[in-house]
C-alpha cells in the first residue's frame, strides 16, 4: 500500500525535528546531516572519507545521542582482531560451557574509526553484520539491535600504514559522503563559543528506536513512479557502459539508490520521489562502486575520479519531466 500523504508529512516534521538537534551540534553542515539521515532510513551504512578535524567523529557520535540509541565505537589499527569487533566465546568453568561475549558491533550506531587502517581480515569481520544484520561465530548466528548502522570515516590524503577498502566491502556502504570545511559564518560562530558550544552528550533525543524503525518502514512504502525508475536505470547503464569506468554500477548499487532516494523524500515530507532525488543522490551512492580505468588514473583519487564520470553522465542523462 503506497505511502499516505499525511504519514509522510508527520514522518517529515519527525525528521526535522532529528535535523534539528543534529544541526545544534554539528555546524554549518546540513548536507552532511541530511544524508546521515537518509542512511539511517534506508536501512544503509554511511562511509565518510575527509581530512581530521572535520566532525566525522562527532556526527556519528550526535546522531546516537539524538536517537536514544546505544553507540560504540572502535578505533580500527593494524593489531586490530576480527574478535575485537564482533565478541569472542569463553570457556565459564561455573557452567562448564562456552559464554558469548559480544563485541562492540552490537549496538544501534557503531562508529568504525579510520576503517582503513586495519588489515582486511578485521574490515571483513563487518560484512555480515553489514549486509545481513548478524553476525556468526563458531557456527552461531547472532543478531544485531535495531536499528544498525555503521557509519565509518577514513582520511583520503594518508597513505602510509592503510589497507584499501576492497570493492566487496565498500559496496556494502549505501552512501560516500564528505563533511568538508564549514563556511566561513559557520565557522565563525564555532570560534564565538571559544570552547562552550554543545556536545553530543547535552542532546535530549528526538526520537527512539521503535520511531525510527517506524520511518524505516514508511520510507520502503514512498511510490517510485516508472518515469523515476527509468531515469534511474538510464543512469545506472551509462556507468555500466561508459568508455572512462572499468567497472559500472551492480544491481545492488541500483537497489541502494533507490532506497536512498525514497529515504530522501520521506525526509522531505514527500509520499513520491521526484527525479531530483535521484540526481542529488547519484554521486554519493555511485562514486565509490564504479571503478574508473586507467585513463582516469590522473582526475584524482578513486572515488573522486568515479565522482566526476557519475556527474557527467547525470549532466548528459535526460531528465524526465
Amino acid at each position: 500500500m503506497p505511502l499516505a500523504r499525511t504519514t509522510a508529512v508527520s514522518a517529515g516534521e519527525q525528521l526535522e525535528s532529528l535535523e534539528s538537534a543534529l544541526s545544534s551540534v554539528i555546524r554549518g553542515k546540513p548536507e552532511a546531516i541530511r544524508m546521515a539521515v537518509v542512511c539511517l532510513l534506508a536501512r544503509g551504512h554511511l562511509l565518510i572519507e575527509d581530512v581530521p578535524g572535520v566532525g566525522k567523529t562527532t556526527l556519528a557520535h550526535t546522531l546516537a545521542r539524538a536517537l536514544d540509541c546505544t553507540f560504540r565505537r572502535i578505533q580500527f589499527t593494524s593489531d586490530l582482531l576480527p574478535s575485537d569487533v564482533v565478541g569472542v566465546t569463553v570457556y565459564s568453568t561455573s557452567s562448564e560451557e562456552f559464554d558469548f561475549k559480544p563485541g562492540p558491533v552490537f549496538a544501534n550506531v557503531l562508529l568504525a574509526d579510520e576503517i582503513n587502517r586495519t588489515t582486511p581480515k578485521t574490515q571483513s569481520a563487518l560484512l555480515e553484520a553489514m549486509n545481513e544484520g548478524q553476525v556468526s561465530i563458531e557456527g552461531r548466528s547472532y543478531p544485531l539491535p535495531e536499528p544498525f548502522m555503521v557509519i565509518a570515516t577514513q582520511n583520503p590524503i594518508e597513505y602510509h600504514g592503510t589497507f584499501p577498502l576492497p570493492e566487496a566491502q565498500l559496496d556494502r556502504f549505501l552512501l560516500r559522503i564528505e563533511m568538508g570545511y564549514p563556511d566561513a559564518t559557520a565557522e565563525r560562530e564555532i570560534l564565538g563559543m571559544n570552547g562552550s558550544r554543545q556536545g553530543p552528550e547535552t542532546l535530549e533525543p528526538a526520537l527512539s528506536a521503535v520511531e525510527v524503525i517506524e520511518l524505516q518502514k514508511a520510507a520502503q512504502e514512498v511510490r517510485v513512479e516508472e518515469s523515476v525508475v527509468d531515469y534511474l536505470m538510464r543512469v545506472v547503464e551509462a556507468t555500466r557502459e561508459h568508455e572512462r569506468l572499468a567497472l559500472g554500477v551492480s544491481p545492488r548499487g541500483s537497489m541502494a539508490l533507490y532506497r536512498a532516494a525514497q529515504a530522501l523524500a520521506l525526509a522531505e515530507g514527500l509520499d513520491f520521489v521526484t527525479p531530483d532525488h535521484v540526481k542529488r543522490l547519484a554521486a554519493h551512492v555511485f562514486a565509490h562502486r564504479v571503478i574508473a580505468d586507467r585513463r582516469s588514473a590522473g582526475d584524482g583519487r578513486g572515488a573522486e575520479r568515479g565522482r566526476l564520470v557519475v556527474e557527467e553522465i547525470l549532466s548528459q542523462v535526460e531528465v524526465p519531466l
